[in-house]
């Protein structure tokens, strides 16, 4: 099924022209189809129906309000990643009881307002961190649930940027350091010790790494719980890949049956982290032509929306299709999508067969996660509004930011 059809040879969101969402909310502008996020999330849940599972959207894939509440609605958890996204999460009305604890910065501010919101578990990456749990579990006097996230050296074959169970990551727990900081981890009396997790990257496309990453914490597990350390939950992470161009994607399906025949019988709950898989294709930014520049070596686009809406081509080198709206009969030219930012690096696709005239709408896909969550204001630009589209109806997500806006929060020198 597709989300964003074409309609009488114009590109649609469900049933809405993505040209009426430009007409009544302007561009440059993020549009996410509501079917589109549901569905993610019932698909990735019903693979693992009947096994003891916990499904908990990454939050910084995409963490506006509106699209966390429509996971909430559905039963799903949440994976966060820092203060601000706990706060996001309950102001959508997520359940911290159903909310896990990732990254390797946690302050003390921010552990104190988990343990006083009741999540369900800190993934906990270094031994530091679990001494900073402790105390400040102590101090509040709380019981602080834990999990190690041990890093188990496995190469996702993905983006270096974002591989994240290599031994030379920041990310996770080192194994050889695994079950001694589990044993440690079980005396000390303000923990709570859980269970366990790993994370090996983003964007994974390799059903085999997954399961090789499986079997590595699935025999670890039995070591720990050997040692007289039982575990009620395994957190096998997130990363499942999308498709953007022309890549093989894992099936949900079929990843749900790998790692269950890797399981086998052991009785842990299972927890999930995905985030680009429920919503990455669930959006597109939607942006304008503002002038062609024909040259003599390349030809430019110049449209109203620019790194600083939609950072991954610049840092990733990332491939997002581009089509246009309403497609024009003649011939194509081949184009560089660039934007109005002062950086070489701005662009959003290049050498693109495209026919183009100025004020032409495109449509920018799979921009539904790591687009407006990595936005920024770099050259005093207003970052976009956001527009969740339910069948034929626009809701205004977020509304776009003025220029007042970006200087509300600073102050001239006496």
């Amino acid at each position: 099924m597709s989300f964003f059809p074409v309609v009488d040879g114009e590109l649609h969101v469900e049933g809405v022209p993505l040209a009426s969402v430009a007409e009544h909310f302007g561009t440059p502008c993020f549009v996410y189809s509501r079917a589109a996020i549901e569905g993610g999330y019932r698909e990735f849940d019903a693979a693992f129906a009947g096994q003891s599972h916990l499904v908990c959207y990454a939050v910084k894939a995409n963490s506006n309000l509106a699209v966390l509440n429509l996971l909430a609605r559905s039963g799903s958890g949440f994976d966060i990643v820092s203060g601000g996204e706990l706060e996001r999460v309950i102001a959508a009305g997520g359940d911290p009881a159903r909310t896990v604890f990732s990254g390797v910065g946690k302050t003390a501010l921010e552990i104190e307002a988990a343990l006083s919101a009741g999540i369900h578990c800190f993934n906990v990456e270094s031994a530091a961190e679990l001494d900073l749990i402790e105390a400040v579990a102590e101090r509040v006097g709380a019981i602080a649930p834990v999990a190690l996230r041990v890093n188990p050296d496995v190469d996702p074959r993905t983006h270096p940027y974002i591989s994240t169970g290599l031994k030379e990551s920041k990310f996770g727990v080192a194994w050889i350091d695994a079950l001694p900081l589990y044993r440690r981890a079980a005396r000390l009396p303000h923990v709570s010790v859980l269970g366990i997790g790993c994370h090996i990257g983003s964007q994974v496309t390799d059903l085999s790494v997954y399961v090789e990453a499986a079997e590595k914490v699935f025999a670890l597990v039995d070591l720990i719980e050997a040692d007289g350390i039982p575990l009620t939950h395994i957190d096998l992470g997130g990363g499942l890949g999308i498709r953007y161009r022309d890549e093989e994607t894992i099936d949900p399906y079929q990843y749900a049956l790998a790692v269950k025949r890797a399981l086998g019988d052991r009785p842990q709950r299972l927890l999930f982290e995905p985030g680009r898989f429920l919503v990455g294709n669930a959006g597109v930014l939607l942006t304008r032509v503002l002038y062609l520049k024909p040259g003599a070596a390349r030809d430019f686009a110049i449209v109203d929306a620019a790194m600083n809406d939609l950072i991954r081509p610049a840092l990733y080198s990332a491939w997002h299709e581009v089509e246009a709206v309403r497609p024009r009969a003649d011939a194509p030219r081949r184009w560089q999508i660039v934007g109005p930012v002062c950086e070489s690096a701005d662009f959003l696709a290049h050498d693109r067969e495209l026919a183009l005239a100025a004020g032409d709408l495109l449509a920018v896909r799979s921009a539904g996660a790591y687009a407006f969550a990595m936005s920024s204001n770099y050259n005093s630009r207003p970052r976009a509004c956001e527009v969740v589209v339910d069948g034929k109806s626009m809701h205004c997500a977020r509304s776009r930011e003025t220029n007042a806006d970006l200087f509300t929060r600073e102050s001239l020198l006496p």
